[in-house]
């Protein structure tokens, strides 16, 4: 009986400690690496306590991991700090360096960054891979672009369409804007915010050659504000040469970013559409026995459900020409060829994917048809 109960303990023991340490959840998110890159899944504009969140920076990192993030950066107002009476910080970085040291045993990158906060039209814009967010906190907004600068940091508009800003729900581009542009001080821009999507903001995204960024801009928990609601974190996916974050921060100088929010894929097409085509395997191509007729499996690897229109020059048997494939799932598609061919091009048009307002891309996956 005692080796019973000594065996017991064991298990529990063991339980417990894997339980502890397995930091992925159901709701982890996965996309596909492209060809020369590795795909980073980041989150860059996330608040705690120490601005005004409503959690300690030990828990974004903790949520970060369940979901299988590569990069997040705590993002904290500098000039907001409702929480002061309660935890008084004098000392910006203190955020960061708490986030760094809950992150120090895992494969998380940490990015040191801050947010500076202006009313309209200097809006509010994130400073990430700066050394010293305590320079930042100066009257002159200015000032503190030109500090971000001198830091070598990667700077991005937040929500620029927010109507508490813009009552229109229009970003406008100010003098402000096109100075810090002229002068390599204003880098990227939110098309994605929360919830919102904004045309208009990838307009002047591709219009000013900013990269596209998507954030969660989190102040509350990610299982309440997302997941709860069948949500995923918006995030960006950076294409950089490595994980690290050098590469990490040369690759979004570069613009190298596909925005995501659940089902919606927005980025220019030098990189939307091999993300796409990686996200799709062919898992087979064959004729049904004594027909024309080719079943073609498609899987989907990522975290996106993907929605497609087709773009072939065959109609489809068993299929509308629209048709989803959801994430971490196969769909079977019986495609008419008329006259037996080997192979053959599949061309969809990604329907929930935008590489430029209202303008989808179209994908060809090269099909060669099993014997």
């Amino acid at each position: 009986m005692k080796i019973l109960t000594t065996l017991l303990c064991i298990v529990c023991f063991v339980c417990l400690t894997q339980a502890q340490h397995s930091h992925q959840s159901d709701h982890a998110l996965t996309y596909p690496d492209i060809e020369g890159y590795v795909t980073l899944k980041t989150d860059l504009h996330i608040h705690t306590v120490f601005s005004d969140g409503n959690v300690w920076p030990t828990i974004r990192v903790q949520e970060a991991l369940r979901e299988n993030l590569d990069a997040i950066s705590l993002t904290e107002h500098l000039e907001y700090q409702p929480h002061l009476e309660d935890i008084p910080h004098p000392d910006r970085n203190r955020s960061y360096d708490i986030a760094l040291a809950e992150a120090a045993e895992h494969d998380l990158l940490i990015v040191h960054g801050s947010e500076i906060t202006r009313s309209a039209p200097m809006g509010h814009n994130n400073a990430v891979f700066i050394s010293d967010a305590n320079p930042l906190l100066t009257e002159k907004a200015e000032t503190a672009f030109a500090e971000a600068k001198k830091q070598n940091a990667f700077v991005f508009w937040n929500h620029p369409a927010w109507h508490r800003q813009n009552p229109k729900g229009d970003p406008i581009l100010s003098d402000f804007q096109k100075e810090r542009i002229k002068k390599g001080e204003l880098h990227g821009i939110e098309v994605i915010n929360s919830v919102d999507y904004s045309e208009e903001a990838l307009a002047l995204a591709l219009e000013q050659n900013l990269t596209i960024m998507g954030t969660s801009d989190i102040h509350g928990l990610i299982d309440w504000d997302y997941t709860e609601k069948g949500n995923d974190r918006p995030i960006t996916l950076v294409f950089s040469k490595e994980k690290n974050l050098a590469a990490l921060q040369k690759a979004l100088f570069q613009g190298n970013t596909v925005a995501v929010y659940n089902s919606l894929l927005v980025g220019k097409p030098e990189f939307l559409l091999p993300l796409i085509e990686a996200s799709i395997k062919v898992n087979k191509a064959v004729y049904l026995e004594d027909t024309q007729v080719i079943e073609v499996e498609l899987e989907n690897t990522s975290s996106s459900d993907l929605l497609f229109e087709n773009e072939t020059e065959f109609n489809f048997y068993n299929s509308s020409p629209v048709f989803e494939v959801k994430a971490q799932s196969t769909y079977k598609l019986l495609i008419k060829t008329m006259v037996v061919k080997e192979d053959f091009d599949l061309k969809l048009k990604a329907l929930g994917a935008y590489s430029a307002p209202k303008q989808h891309p179209v994908v060809t996956w090269k099909i060669t048809v099993e014997k």
